[in-house]
């Protein structure tokens, strides 16, 4: 049988609303994950209403059939939903980090100039970046192409490209997603090139 590592009782109510969760999402009957996972019917319905025990050869099916791990269906419920970002008023700026791998970054940022026409000033390292434009218009540089990024558009872009972001016709806000290389990558290039579009980032590590 599965030992649960903690809150016994809490653990054991969470894998069974997960399992069932996964399944509806699924749009799957009971029947239907029975059928994937090998069990009857019934054995499944009495794992999510708390009737059966939890057998760790049994999760171990249920966790394949539901495209997911073992580790994933059993892990604990992380107690800090709410987080108070930093807010940076001199640049205009509002980040946090996202828990969980790759450790990655969030920028909420307020622009008002265009990005450099020098490529010298645009900057490369290893990592991927996102960005989501919330109001404005952004102006995307990656090497010698540019790209225009509006209101309730993405960008998705390796940040080995050469790169910087910028408003155009007007201030634009964005929120940029940072793997935890380009986070390191804006660290070590610190405040010297493109700083508009290279806030300085919290270390997360």
């Amino acid at each position: 049988m599965l030992r649960m590592q903690q809150n016994d009782g809490d653990l054991d109510s969470l894998v069974r609303k997960r399992i069932r969760a996964l399944r509806v999402a699924q749009g799957w009957s009971l029947e239907e994950l029975a059928g994937r996972a090998n069990l009857s019917q019934s054995s499944l319905s009495r794992i999510e209403n708390g009737q059966r025990r939890l057998a760790l050869d049994q999760l171990v099916t249920l966790a394949r059939a539901l495209d997911t791990t073992l580790d994933q269906l059993v892990e604990t419920a992380s107690d800090d939903v709410i987080t108070s970002p930093m807010i940076d008023g001199a640049h205009g700026l509002m980040r946090w980090p996202v828990k969980g791998d790759p450790g990655m970054t969030v920028v909420r940022q307020r622009m008002t100039e265009p990005p450099p026409d020098n490529p010298a000033r645009m900057r490369a390292h290893p990592g991927r970046e996102w960005l989501v434009v919330l109001s404005g218009t952004a102006t995307l540089m990656l090497g010698h192409r540019r790209f225009r990024v509006e209101t309730n558009q993405a960008a998705e872009f390796p940040t080995m490209l050469p790169h910087a972001i910028g408003a155009e016709g007007g201030p634009c806000e964005i929120l940029g997603i940072f793997d935890r290389d380009a986070r390191r990558g804006h660290l070590r290039e610190g405040r010297g090139a493109a700083k508009d579009c290279a806030p300085d980032l919290p270390n997360t590590t």
